[in-house]
């Protein structure tokens, strides 16, 4: 999907839909991630609308963007790359501390995700951070009142796991093409697959607004040898 320019009065409508009270807390938690770790250098997949990459900026960080759009709103990023990282020379990548990868796997088939993560381990950057849609049982609720107003918020997942996911569409990016907690997407699968590209999860977190689950990843072949 194509999003328009921040020059297009449309841009402000559509930043206000996305960033969403119950959203916000995903890209706050993509920066904050970042915290504690020997990080300077990041490489951003998939901006969006760039407020991830705004904060980051903010937060001190030499921030590139990439994505299949030849247009970015990372506002704040040093650079901007053009390329589909189902296909990309992980050349193209390398020389960043940390790459953030958030929201963007669900988006390319679970079949093809192996590639895309040896890809992404390829590139050499000794830290990942990656967040993907999480439907696996949980349960939420959130109670705020005062004298002047009150509100409510809930959900709550169960069963996901007895079917498959419903992929709107096979060929278009935009749909999901899978989520964590549906048959055959458990947690535990995703992690073989993160594994077997070479990386060690290292924290794992999980939102309750849109309900996503965080990893934060080292990638071991820049582990420092043990002995």
């Amino acid at each position: 999907m194509t999003e328009p320019s921040s020059h297009d009065p449309r841009f402000h409508k559509t930043w206000h839909d996305y960033y969403s009270e119950k959203r916000i807390t995903h890209q706050w938690l993509q920066v904050a991630l970042l915290q504690g770790l020997e990080v300077q250098s990041v490489l951003e997949i998939g901006p969006y609308l760039g407020l991830v990459t705004a904060m980051a900026a903010s937060a001190g960080y030499d921030v590139t963007v990439l994505d299949i759009e030849a247009q970015s709103q990372g506002i704040g990023s040093k650079r901007h790359i053009q390329a589909d990282i189902r296909d990309i020379d992980p050349a193209e990548m390398r020389g960043f501390d940390a790459i953030l990868c958030c929201e963007t796997l669900e988006h390319i088939h679970w079949d093809r995700l192996d590639s895309v993560l040896k890809r992404l381990a390829a590139a050499g950057a000794p830290w990942l951070i990656l967040s993907v849609p999480y439907e696996g049982f949980q349960f939420a609720l959130e109670l705020y009142f005062n004298r002047h107003r009150w509100r409510r918020r809930s959900h709550f997942r169960k069963l996901r796991f007895l079917r498959r996911f419903p992929v709107a569409s096979d060929t278009e990016w935009e749909p999901h093409k899978w989520e964590i907690g549906y048959r055959g997407t458990s947690l535990r699968a995703f992690t073989r697959k993160l594994k077997a590209a070479g990386f060690a999860v290292q924290r794992r977190e999980f939102t309750s607004g849109c309900r996503s689950v965080f990893l934060v990843c080292r990638n071991e072949s820049t582990a420092p040898a043990q002995g």
